[in-house]
């Protein structure tokens, strides 16, 4: 049973002032597929801003010459609306994977993690819902970047927004990772949506499975559809930034799934129902089926290796660490499998083309046989 709170409720158990316990920030992380590939070198202009190369701050110690990727970002200032009466701060970043991603950052007081619960599922002070408004943004982002998509995606899938609780201020908390133990099932509520009392201990045990601490002061805990992030020094947009990247591996891995099985629906349909067709039709539907193939193959390596270099040793530690928690790994093994029923689908689809060509061909052959002996036994009649 999902707990049930208000958010008029976390008003007025959060008002604002200087001695509540907890601060900071939730951050909505939505990961959309629009492309095959976005051709960032073209970028020019996005919504009317220029874009910069997204940098993360490397406070630890790391090999100088280790390559980052860096995708294209902007900042806009374009959201008036308010939630809870905090603005919201926006960042949009562009990946040549033909990803776009949206993050909205909405700051928050609180007396406790239960207080934060509403943030799951919010809505912007004068109605309407984040996740409407980020697909708008994508779809105005798609537009100033028409030149440089290619192989757009017709119908991108609805957003999900993947939520982190970004925490710079526990009262009372020196060691961030005491203050874990000491509130497991709070953190577990809140992380699942569900009254601290009613989990089970597995439960809270398995949601806390996965976490990462490089510091006494920082700490992240990470579920399937939310994270916890608390760091006292005030800076989480490297965490942050290894979630992204996990979390639209995710997402391109849904929708590469998605692909290939509406592809090898259609294609098997054709196969079992003898809809194939021949010469120069067959030749279009083979070079089809092999674009397809080759298209996938090479997106599901780019996705891959897109963090192939963190440079970081923590921030590659988080990275595997959403990885694991999103079966990143089994996805990826979902999409080869398919690849390979993909190539042997190409090679009976071959077959069997060439097959039918051979019949037809010796049909014809036949019919030409008999057309000249019924022509030869005509002359002799005559």
């Amino acid at each position: 049973m999902k707990a049930e709170l208000s958010l008029p409720a976390i008003r007025e158990a959060a008002p604002a002032g200087p001695g509540l316990a907890l601060k900071g920030e939730v951050v909505y992380l939505y990961a959309f597929d629009v492309a095959n590939e976005i051709i960032t070198p073209r970028v020019r202009e996005i919504l009317s801003e220029k874009p910069f190369p997204f940098e993360i701050r490397m406070d630890r110690t790391l090999p100088k010459d280790m390559p980052l990727y860096k995708p294209l970002a902007i900042e806009p200032h374009i959201i008036t609306a308010r939630v809870r009466g905090f603005p919201v701060r926006l960042l949009i970043r562009i990946y040549d994977v033909g990803v776009v991603t949206v993050m909205m950052r909405v700051p928050f007081e609180a007396e406790s993690l239960a207080d934060l619960m509403p943030c799951h599922n919010p809505q912007f002070d004068g109605g309407g819902s984040l996740d409407t408004e980020a697909a708008k943004l994508c779809a105005e982002v798609c537009k100033s970047l028409e030149d440089s998509i290619v192989g757009r995606t017709e119908s991108p899938a609805p957003p999900e927004a993947y939520t982190v609780f970004c925490l710079t201020k526990v009262a009372g908390a020196g060691n961030v990772n005491t203050w874990l133990n000491e509130h497991r099932r709070d953190v577990a509520g809140l992380l699942t949506e569900t009254a601290p009392h009613q989990l089970s201990e597995a439960q809270v045990g398995e949601v806390l499975r996965i976490q990462r601490s490089f510091e006494i002061s920082d700490l992240t805990v990470i579920d399937w559809d939310a994270a916890l992030v608390v760091d006292l020094a005030g800076y989480v947009d490297d965490v942050l930034y290894a979630l992204e990247l996990a979390n639209l591996q995710l997402e391109e891995f849904k929708a590469m799934d998605k692909r290939l099985d509406r592809y090898l629906d259609g294609a098997y349909d054709d196969l079992e129902g003898r809809r194939l067709p021949l010469f120069g039709a067959a030749s279009k539907k083979l070079q089809n089926l092999r674009r397809f193939r080759v298209d996938v193959a090479k997106l599901a390596d780019e996705v891959t290796h897109i963090t192939k270099f963190f440079g970081d040793w923590y921030l590659a530690r988080v990275y595997l660490d959403a990885r694991d928690r999103f079966y990143l790994d089994q996805w990826r093994a979902s999409v080869d499998q398919r690849l390979a029923q993909l190539d042997k689908l190409y090679s009976v689809f071959h077959t069997e083309v060439n097959e039918r060509r051979m019949l037809w061909l010796e049909v014809v052959i036949v019919i030409f046989f008999a057309l000249d002996l019924l022509i030869l036994l005509w002359l002799k009649r005559f």
